[in-house]
């Protein structure tokens, strides 16, 4: 008898064996969907045969490795793309792609989607074709931190309860260093975190309440790191310089600083009276052209003078500030077109020569630059992709009781929103509505839209 295996025994032991099996298989299952989330996300730099790149890229690797501020440049994401040089960037795309891939992961299990690794899978992959996705996450620019730091500051705020210690700090570290690596993310996580405060004293609105001590710590760690990292990188202590010529730049193209030279010239003491007649028109002319900005000594050597006619326009012409203002938020809240830079890109060019000179072919190899290509085809997908999915959250966010939302999912909408508009308003205002300032965000909509959809066909499993 004492040797008889009881019954109890055998019942208890089956199960277990199924439970490893079970949890094997899991595991298996969700490192092949992270792998192909990663996979599908890097698809455009695969077929391009080199990371994406922007006219801006080398001005972020070249602040670190030349020790100097640029303005506009983050030295931080700067040093994180100089990491990657030894094996030609990929390394940079790859943690980029995986960050997004977990972040996904983690709000669908966050809205009672957990568990199943190949809804994971096909959101992402979907989101890869009627989204800007992966042509963000393989480019080698910090904009795919835009939609990260959401995603972050969505799971700091709403599902601190759902979240394990260390996805909380992975998540605090993704806002932390997103804000320092994009000026605009910063300005667009303060204002997400004072929305909600304020919004989280209206009791009619009946949202749900947020948590936001670690999140505002987070936003707060991220906004220390910018002077810091700059001092460590540079040499210099201070915020990313550039901010006061970007809005000058609204202001050429709004007609503002042209009013204002009509109103005061001749006068001596602005120097930019002597270029009344040729100012250009449009921002990035006067930003980056042969223009009357450089003539004046360039962004640093004129930004003084630049300062006092913003002051002095503000003083003036209140009511066509707060016209052109708006008028800028509401055209970059709905210029979200996919873009991709090609025929531009020659100071990216110039940095990988003088810099970096022993990836220069590998670069000019790729299709990017040997045989171009036009992004712009996708837009027959993507802007109404976008467009349909904002509209869709406007709506879940009031119909949310009939639709019975839960509470995580309101908060995903209303996050979303929130940095839609956030971003909107501090791109379009402080420097100029472009495309892809609001794509690399409106990409967030169709992922929320994406979640409605399948908490509504599929049972809810837990995480």
């Amino acid at each position: 008898m004492a040797d008889r295996p009881q019954r109890g025994a055998r019942a208890i032991a089956i199960p277990a064996a199924s439970l490893r099996a079970a949890g094997v298989t899991l595991d298996l299952n969700w490192g092949l969907a992270i792998a192909g989330m990663m996979l599908v996300m890097l698809a455009p730099a695969l077929w391009n045969g080199f990371p994406l790149i922007f006219p801006d890229t080398g001005g972020y690797f070249s602040a670190p490795m030349q020790h100097e501020i640029a303005n506009g440049r983050s030295a931080l994401y700067g040093f994180f793309l100089v990491l990657g040089i030894p094996l030609g960037f990929w390394p940079c795309i790859i943690v980029q792609s995986a960050m997004m891939a977990w972040l996904f992961s983690l709000t669908l299990r966050i809205n009672h989607l957990g568990g199943r690794p190949w809804l994971a899978f096909g959101v992402v992959a979907l989101l890869t074709v009627v989204t800007s996705l992966p042509w963000f996450a393989g480019q080698l620019m910090p904009d795919i931190l835009f939609p990260a730091a959401i995603l972050a500051l969505y799971g700091l705020t709403y599902a601190d309860g759902q979240t394990t210690r260390t996805e909380r700090f992975g998540m605090a570290a993704v806002i932390a260093f997103a804000i320092p690596s994009h000026m605009a993310a910063a300005g667009m996580a303060v204002g997400i975190i004072l929305a909600l405060l304020v919004l989280s004293f209206i009791r009619r609105l009946a949202l749900p309440k947020p948590r936001l001590h670690f999140a505002a710590a987070a936003v707060a760690a991220g906004l220390m790191l910018c002077p810091v990292s700059n001092l460590a990188l540079t040499g210099t202590f201070g915020f990313t310089p550039g901010g006061v010529t970007f809005l000058f730049g609204r202001l050429v193209e709004d007609g503002l600083v042209k009013r204002y030279l009509d109103d005061q010239c001749p006068d001596p003491s602005i120097k930019l009276c002597a270029y009344r007649t040729t100012m250009p028109d449009i921002a990035d002319d006067w930003l980056w052209g042969d223009t009357p900005l450089y003539k004046l000594g360039g962004w640093r050597a004129y930004e003084p003078e630049e300062r006092r006619i913003i002051l002095a326009t503000l003083e003036r012409y209140p009511l066509a500030h707060l016209t052109t203002a708006v008028t800028a938020t509401l055209s970059q809240f709905v210029s979200f077109a996919t873009e991709v830079s090609v025929d531009d890109n020659d100071p990216t060019f110039w940095s990988f020569k003088e810099l970096i000179p022993q990836w220069q072919p590998a670069l000019m190899a790729a299709r990017q630059q040997s045989e171009g290509f036009d992004v712009g085809p996708l837009n027959f997908i993507h802007i109404p992709a976008a467009g349909f999915a904002i509209a869709g959250l406007c709506l879940a966010l009031l119909l949310r009781r009939r639709l019975g939302l839960s509470p995580e999912t309101t908060a995903l909408c209303l996050v979303i929103m929130l940095a839609l508009l956030a971003n909107a308003t501090i791109c379009g205002v402080f420097s100029h509505p472009v495309d892809r300032y609001q794509s690399r965000l409106a990409l967030l909509a169709p992922f929320a839209i994406a979640i409605l959809i399948a908490q509504r066909r599929l049972q809810p499993a837990s995480g």
